[in-house]
């Protein structure tokens, strides 16, 4: 028998990406999860299956997971879940995989790791894009080095990247506050969309990047000796980045209104529908390692593009419920996707799916131009 996957999210766009994942990449069983619609994959594959389900609802959500062997959860915004889903599958027994962007929402499913462990599921956070491949990029880079010390990561999005108006709240509602980033060895309060730096990416050239809060900036400190870890987040076009900065510098109040944050969020979509004919939806990301390569201060990067930012997240997200599906990936507990996922699964995965990583000392530099990477 097939396995069956239960996608909570799944009617929008990063559901469906997923599952289109999914159904190229595993012989899985799919059912898609609306809260208020039928998700409109339905009917178009036999393999896919769907379900009218709000979260609130317990009794129908634990009979729904109790039916599969993987959830994969997608329904976002993440600052408004709990861990209810995580905690039902780890008392059934259930694979957990989720796309979850929200620290505190890490934090606390990181804190079911011993409960996952003794019951013998595996529970994997955070996969997709960014977080996701990026966590792997980041990996693959640090791998490199006897003693890394910090990581810089940067990602550029081309438009709505193809995204719904969920992904928009998520951007807003994370200029709020000011949030950690873990620099010279320490926690530090940095403020959401400022110091502005011009970066040269892949894809789209240079773009303007702002300090944004990243899952894998608060995960790769706790798994990896990296004393840095730094995260800045841009827009294609320009334009963009200038309204989010100004945005950011609304009075508090105003950001933590509900009918604002929805005003803005669904305002910028509608901009994003007509940007989006003549910058695409792409998204190009680098994550920069240094620290000491066969004993001589090195540093290396990590890049990533692609046509399609929706797209990826699938690719992100498939990949890893590709390898829970077929047993490749079994330790029990609750772990961010790089502690689960490892370098060469992840290659393998990313050059099935005609991704392609690049991964390179920096240069000029005559000691890089002496150092030997393997990735």
């Amino acid at each position: 028998m097939s396995d069956r996957v239960l996608i909570l999210g799944g009617s929008g766009q990063v559901g469906h990406s997923v599952a289109r994942d999914l159904l190229a990449y595993t012989s899985a069983q799919i059912s898609l999860t609306g809260r208020t619609r039928t998700p409109e994959l339905a009917g178009k594959n036999q393999r896919v299956q769907t379900q009218i389900l709000d979260l609130d609802d317990r009794d129908t959500l634990e009979k729904a997971i109790a039916a599969h062997q993987l959830v994969i959860h997608c329904a976002g915004p993440f600052r408004y879940r709990d861990t209810r889903v995580l905690k039902t599958c780890i008392q059934q027994g259930v694979n957990y995989l989720d796309i979850s962007d929200d620290p505190n929402y890490v934090r606390n499913c990181w804190q079911l790791h011993d409960e996952a462990k003794r019951a013998g599921m595996t529970a994997i956070l955070s996969s997709g894009v960014f977080p996701g491949i990026s966590n792997s990029m980041a990996k693959m880079g640090i791998e490199q080095f006897d003693a890394p010390e910090t990581v810089h990561l940067r990602y550029a999005v081309a438009g709505s990247g193809g995204a719904g108006v969920t992904v928009m709240r998520t951007t807003f509602l994370e200029l709020q506050h000011r949030f950690s980033a873990y620099i010279n060895g320490q926690w530090q309060p940095v403020k959401p969309y400022s110091e502005r730096e011009t970066f040269d990416f892949p894809k789209y050239g240079k773009v303007g990047v702002y300090w944004f809060p990243t899952i894998e900036a608060y995960t790769l400190p706790q798994i990896f000796p990296v004393q840095t870890v730094t995260s800045k987040f841009g827009s294609v076009p320009d334009l963009y980045n200038f309204m989010t900065w100004m945005v950011a510098k609304l009075p508090k109040k105003w950001l933590q209104d509900s009918q604002t944050i929805e005003f803005l969020s669904k305002g910028s979509h509608q901009m994003t529908q007509i940007s989006d004919r003549w910058t695409g939806i792409g998204i190009a990301m680098a994550a920069e390692i240094s620290g000491k390569h066969q004993s001589q201060p090195s540093k290396a990067m990590v890049t990533y593009s692609g046509d399609n930012t929706v797209t990826a997240v699938g690719q992100g997200t498939g990949a890893v419920a590709e390898y829970l599906l077929s047993g490749n990936l079994f330790p029990a507990g609750v772990f961010p996707v790089e502690a689960a996922l490892p370098t060469d699964h992840f290659q393998q995965a990313m050059q099935r799916r005609g991704v392609n990583i690049s991964c390179k000392p920096i240069q000029p530099s005559p000691i890089a131009r002496k150092t030997s990477f393997s990735c």
